[in-house]
C-alpha cells in the first residue's frame, strides 16, 4: 500500500441540465477524520453521501468540502391564486350586471389584481432533481479521488524524507556504538580513576559497600548496550512500516517517541564528548522525523 500525506487540494467542475456545480476539497493534518462540508441551500440532503464517499477513501485529516451550484437558465412560471380568483368571481356575481360591465373578464384585468397571479422561478420535478444530485455526487467521487492522488504524491515525497531521517538515526546509533569511550579498556580506565578519586576523598577508612555501589553505578551508566539495541530495533520497525504503507502515521509517531526516549537516555548516561554530541544530533534528527510524521495519514 502507498503512503498518503494529510495535505492536499482538489477542484472538480461540471454541469447537469441547467445547473453548473463545482466541488472544492482541502485537506490538512488531523488526529482523526474530521469532515466539514459547506453546502448551498437546498442541497443539505447530500451530507450523508458526502461522509460515506469521503470515508471510503480517507482515514485521517481535517477535510473541508465546499459545493457551489449556479443556475445557468432561469425559468419563470405563473402561479394562480385560485382562492383569490374565486373571491373575485363571487364578488362579480354578487354585484351583478347592474353595476359591473357584463362582458367577460379580460386577462389583463385579472393580472392587474394584486395577489391574483404570482410570478416565480419554476421548480424542477423529482426526477430532474435526482439526476442533478447524481451528477453532483459523481463529481464529488472524482474530486475525492483527485485529492487522494495528490495526498499519495505528497506521501511518496514524505517517504523519501523519512527514509533519509531513519538512515541518519541508524548511522548515529552505529557511531555511538563504535565510540572508543565504550571499549572495555576505556571503561576500566574511568572506573580506576573514579575509585582513586573516591579513595582520596574518603577519610577514616574506606567503606567497601559504598565503593561497590559506586563502581556498579559507574559501570551501569557507562553501558549503552540496551539503548543502542532498542534504537536498532526501532529503525527496523520504522522501515517495515514505511514498506507496508497505508495509514501508518500513528504508529510512526509512537516510534518517534520511542526514538526520543532512547536518545534522552543516551545523553544522560554519556560521559564522553563524542557520544554526547552524537546524542544531541540524534535528538535533532528525531525531532525532524517526528515533525514529518505528523503529516502522514
Amino acid at each position: 500500500m502507498t503512503l498518503q500525506s494529510m495535505t492536499g487540494f482538489a477542484r472538480v467542475e461540471g454541469s447537469s441540465g441547467r445547473y453548473r456545480w463545482a466541488w472544492e476539497l482541502r485537506s490538512v493534518n488531523g488526529k482523526g477524520l474530521d469532515l466539514r462540508s459547506r453546502l448551498p441551500q437546498g442541497h443539505e440532503a447530500l451530507e450523508t453521501d458526502i461522509r460515506r464517499l469521503a470515508g471510503e477513501r480517507l482515514t485521517r485529516g481535517n477535510i473541508q468540502i465546499g459545493l457551489n451550484v449556479t443556475v445557468s437558465e432561469n425559468r419563470v412560471e405563473a402561479v394562480l391564486n385560485r382562492d383569490a380568483l374565486a373571491a373575485v368571481l363571487a364578488l362579480r356575481d354578487e354585484l351583478g350586471p347592474a353595476i359591473l360591465d357584463p362582458a367577460p373578464l379580460r386577462l389583463d384585468a385579472l393580472l392587474s389584481i394584486r395577489g391574483l397571479v404570482d410570478m416565480r422561478e419554476a421548480s424542477d420535478d423529482a426526477e430532474a432533481i435526482a439526476a442533478r444530485d447524481a451528477d453532483i455526487l459523481d463529481g464529488l467521487e472524482r474530486a475525492i479521488l483527485a485529492l487522494a492522488d495528490m495526498r499519495t504524491t505528497e506521501g511518496a515525497a514524505l517517504r523519501r524524507i523519512l527514509e533519509e531521517h531513519i538512515a541518519r538515526i541508524e548511522e548515529l546509533a552505529q557511531q555511538i556504538e563504535c565510540d572508543p569511550s565504550r571499549s572495555a579498556e576505556e571503561i576500566a580506565r574511568r572506573l580506576e580513576a573514579q575509585v582513586a578519586t573516591l579513595m582520596d576523598m574518603t577519610s577514616g577508612g574506606l567503606d567497601r559497600d559504598r565503593l561497590h555501589q559506586e563502581i556498579a553505578l559507574i559501570a551501569t551508566k557507562a553501558d549503552l548496550r540496551e539503548e543502542i539495541d532498542r534504537l536498532k530495533a526501532h529503525v527496523t520497525a520504522a522501515r517495515e512500516l514505511l514498506a507496508a504503507g497505508g495509514p501508518v502515521g500513528r504508529k510512526l509517531d509512537f516510534l518517534a517517541q520511542e526514538f526520543n526516549r532512547e536518545s534522552n537516555t543516551i545523553c544522560s548516561k554519556s560521559n564522553a564528548v563524542a557520544v554526547t554530541a552524537a546524542g544531541i544530533e540524534l535528538k535533532v534528527v528525531i525531532d525532524q522525523f517526528r515533525e514529518q510524521v505528523q503529516n502522514l495519514e
